[in-house]
């Protein structure tokens, strides 16, 4: 499937990541690799570390230990422990442009259209021509089959719209991957199957995403890989067949038997 793997590097990389709040520990050593062209779920149950994952690989959270490449580049820190923090700035901005982040509440800005909002970072932060950034945008709203809802604003959206347009907003940054947080879980079902079905179809283009998600078809339905974490620590990882026809360790196993019952 990517035949070249050995010459490229990884677009995503975590090794041996650790994050504590305090004397909490969120992330046990957990390490990861996304390839380009891998669609990866985070599952298991809430307090996991799934989420916080997501966040310190796009460098919203400092983790105190461990690794982030992008592209093969390791993330530069200055300090240690709980003082480590990212120690170039313009680094921490190219990484986090390349790696878009749908969040679970949509957060887009109330006082912007549709396409403002889509429009904006590419603007403000990459610098982009607005002549070069309009007709993209207005491409991508139309390829999460909103493009009538571009001089709309988000309060006059449902929610399944909403999450449609900041998808639209990730996707117009042109990132080097995906990564979403939760992105079907603040919606009706309904609304959820209209989100679910814009996250199959850039799967199905070949996009890297990482998927943090409590809904198991869809990790079973997009993914090349599922990875498994409870507590902190990544306690299984492998294709969707594997962890959801065959998991190995009793923890999968309950959780597996938790969320068929829920």
């Amino acid at each position: 499937m990517h035949p070249d793997v050995s010459q490229t590097p990884s677009v995503l990389e975590i090794r041996d990541l650790h994050k504590a709040y305090g004397a909490l520990e969120v992330l046990k050593g957990v390490s990861l690799r996304a390839q380009r062209g891998d669609v990866i779920s985070l599952i298991g149950s809430s307090g996991s570390g799934k989420s916080t994952l997501l966040r310190c690989a796009n460098l919203l959270e400092d983790s105190q230990q461990g690794e982030i490449l992008f592209k093969g580049e390791a993330v530069h820190w200055k300090g240690h422990g709980g003082m480590r923090r990212p120690g170039n700035a313009r680094q921490v901005l190219r990484i986090r442009t390349n790696l878009s982040m749908v969040f679970q509440q949509f957060n887009l800005w109330s006082h912007m259209t549709i396409l403002q909002n889509v429009m904006e970072a590419p603007l403000t932060v990459l610098g982009r021509d607005r002549a070069e950034v309009e007709p993209k945008a207005r491409a991508y709203l139309d390829k999460v089959g909103i493009a009538d809802k571009a001089d709309a604003w988000p309060a006059q959206l449902s929610g399944g719209q909403q999450q449609r347009a900041a998808i639209a907003r990730a996707l117009c940054m042109e990132p080097e991957a995906l990564l979403f947080d939760e992105p079907t879980s603040a919606l009706d079902p309904e609304l959820e199957q209209e989100v679910v079905k814009v996250i199959k179809a850039l799967a199905a283009e070949g996009r890297t995403m990482l998927l943090v998600t409590h809904d198991m078809r869809l990790a079973a339905d997009v993914s090349d890989k599922v990875v498994f974490l409870h507590q902190g620590n990544l306690i299984e990882e492998g294709p969707p067949s594997e962890i959801f026809g065959n998991p190995k360790t009793e923890r999968l196993q309950q959780f597996l038997s938790a969320t068929q019952t829920a």
